[in-house]
């Protein structure tokens, strides 16, 4: 039986790049390359993704931020096509509607090819910031994206959204709710974790054992850094004895230095310093309204740090106020002082810090990548209407666990006859 064919279009493919690459990459590492062959198209990546070949097309840097580069299909169209019609896939992955998002859809639309789709990135949110000095413009290009996303979104067959508040605003705002489907996000517990927590790492890094809030995430400012600026300056003028930490590295992290000086920079640290850095602190404060999902909110959860967040975005779904977090509205001139009393509280109260805690590890068991890749690789074989060997052995086994008649039975152990033929 042949394997099923998927050609997966995303901007960029490197690991740990963020969010959305740690995403795509948990899926990356689970294919099973007896059952799926996968041909990569990117503006970014590798010659090679494990057994299956990755094509690269020209792409340039973004004006907003330099470190993303977006793809353009169209100066290797002919290139494109033809690879992909050797290939001939089965269906389509898509992971954001960019040009090279477009390209891919078109070809699927032309030779009716299945989409799937997982919703990264909530692009919208951003022009607030990219354009807060231009607010005239905010508006009619908020609509302009909204309809240029609808329509790509409402031409794919599977939308994979991270949360309900998500994809109740994407209903809200014209995407056809029968394509959407709620698909979390998972964690890794064995590496985000409170065994990794280390005192002694904590006071190297600051150089005193005071209490320590932090932040991790990449500084730019559609991350909502000035309302952190303001947290910070709360800080200071009441002379908290508490450290800010700021982990990650962005185009903001020279302005957020000068403007919060006392305050400890990391910079980008891995994967292994951060889930100590996560471990050892006091609280996780984390003010974005712009997430999709919220990663760095689910691995300090795991790790047993409490957290105060943005009630807003796709994170705050993860946060019960009061019983594994607390959440703060970032829409009133007064937020800053909202989440300072919330940090203040869970660190002057030992007994609300420990229940925190326990609440939010607990909350974390059920995200499970495991798990969410086998939806993924069953809906990815669901929308070709093919079979893979193994999807057809397992099924019939499990038909015969449920036999309740000589019939059935003897139906089914035809159908794995028929399975060891093929």
């Amino acid at each position: 039986m042949d394997r099923i064919r998927v050609a997966f279009f995303a901007e960029i493919l490197i690991e740990d790049f963020d969010g959305a690459s740690r995403t795509m990459f948990q899926l990356i590492d689970r294919i099973c390359s007896n059952s799926f062959d996968f041909l990569f198209i990117c503006g970014t990546g590798p010659d090679q993704l494990g057994d299956f070949k990755c094509l690269k097309v020209p792409a340039v840097s973004t004006p907003v931020n330099k470190k993303y580069k977006i793809a353009l299909p169209g100066f290797s169209k002919k290139h494109i096509s033809s690879q992909l019609k050797d290939f001939n896939p089965h269906v389509i992955h898509i992971a954001t509607p960019s040009m090279l998002g477009h390209f891919g859809l078109k070809y699927a639309k032309l030779h009716s090819i299945p989409v799937i789709t997982i919703y990264h990135t909530h692009f919208v949110s951003y022009i607030d910031y990219y354009f807060k000095h231009l607010p005239f413009l905010i508006k009619p290009i908020k609509q302009n994206i909204t309809a240029v996303q609808n329509k790509f979104y409402n031409e794919c067959d599977k939308v994979y959204v991270p949360s309900t508040s998500i994809a109740s605003e994407l209903m809200a705002s014209g995407i056809d709710g029968n394509r959407l489907v709620i698909w979390k996000r998972g964690i890794n517990t064995s590496l985000f974790s409170p065994l990794k927590k280390d005192t002694d790492y904590m006071e190297r890094l600051t150089g005193n054992r005071m209490p320590s809030v932090l932040f991790a995430s990449r500084l730019v400012w559609e991350k909502n850094l000035e309302l952190l600026i303001g947290i910070y300056a709360l800080m200071e003028q009441q002379k908290l004895p508490f450290n800010l930490i700021i982990a990650g590295d962005g185009d903001a992290r020279k302005a957020c230095q000068q403007r919060m000086p006392n305050a400890v920079f990391t910079g980008n640290l891995s994967h292994s310093d951060l889930s100590v850095l996560y471990a050892s602190a006091s609280v996780f404060v984390f003010p974005s309204n712009t997430e999709t999902f919220g990663n760095v909110v689910l691995e300090a959860m795991a790790s047993g740090t409490p957290c105060v967040i943005a009630d807003a975005g796709g994170s705050k779904d993860f946060i019960t106020n009061g019983i594994n977090g607390f959440k703060c509205s970032v829409s009133t001139l007064d937020s800053a002082y909202v989440f300072l009393d919330k940090i203040k509280l869970v660190i002057n109260d030992p007994h609300l810090r420990a229940e925190l805690s326990a609440n939010g590890l607990q909350f974390c068991r059920s995200y499970d990548w495991t798990a969410l890749a086998d939806t993924y690789f069953k809906d990815l074989t669901g929308l070709t209407g093919l079979h893979t060997i193994h999807d057809l052995h397992k099924n019939a086994l499990e038909n015969v666990e449920n036999v309740e008649n000589t019939e059935n039975f003897e139906r089914v152990e035809k159908n794995i006859e028929h399975i060891n033929v093929i």
